[in-house]
């Protein structure tokens, strides 16, 4: 028995339990890392799982929320835009239903002069070069065009 008493308090005794005890608790913690690892990554997983179902669950309705809404605002702009051309109309006629301002369109758009007054149109020399090389009837009043197109359709009757 001295002897192992002697082994029991040896120094290379002791450095061998030693290293079995911690080899035992590094194993120990390894084990148990190892296992809270897998719970990790498993709850990890699950976690992930959830989120991309919620995602891929809303997706959709999300777009179809966005898209409505950019809908909904483009018809209030085209509705803001009708009204305003609503309330433009709406001067535009009330300027025609006066005597005044129809007389003055009258004269300037159709060249019309009251009885007893003398109608002229100023004709520019280069404006009449170019309108005859161009052959262009926006400068021209409208009975001018009217002519040249009964007298076009007449000569090609003969």
């Amino acid at each position: 028995m001295a002897v192992k008493d002697r082994d029991r308090f040896s120094t290379a005794t002791r450095l061998r339990l030693l290293g079995e005890q911690t080899a035992a608790r590094v194993y120990r913690s390894q084990t148990r890392r190892q296992a809270r690892r897998s719970r990790l990554t498993g709850r990890a997983a699950l976690l992930a799982l959830v989120v991309c179902s919620l995602v891929v669950a809303l997706a959709y309705p999300i777009r179809q929320y966005v898209a409505q809404r950019a809908e909904i605002a483009d018809l209030r702009q085209e509705q803001e835009e009708a009204r305003q051309q609503v309330e433009e109309l709406r001067d535009l006629k009330a300027r025609w239903q006066d005597d005044a301002y129809a007389e003055q369109q009258i004269r300037q758009r159709l060249h019309y002069v009251m009885p007893g007054e003398s109608g002229y149109v100023v004709v520019d020399p280069d404006a009449a070069r170019q309108s005859r090389s161009h052959s262009g009837t926006a400068d021209r009043p409208w009975y001018a065009n009217l002519w040249d197109g009964v007298d076009k359709s007449d000569a090609s009757d003969q």
